[in-house]
């Protein structure tokens, strides 16, 4: 793998990180305000 190969591929992995974090943040903050909205 070239040294060129390796940086892109490390990009494409730190934004699929991104994206899988951002995709958990939202669940999270779904299953808080579904709780709230139950129980406030």
């Amino acid at each position: 793998m070239t040294p060129e190969e390796e940086a892109e591929f490390k990009r494409r992995r730190k934004g699929r990180n991104t994206a899988l974090a951002l995709v958990l943040l939202f669940f999270v903050a779904l299953f808080y305000a579904i709780t709230f909205v139950q129980f406030g």
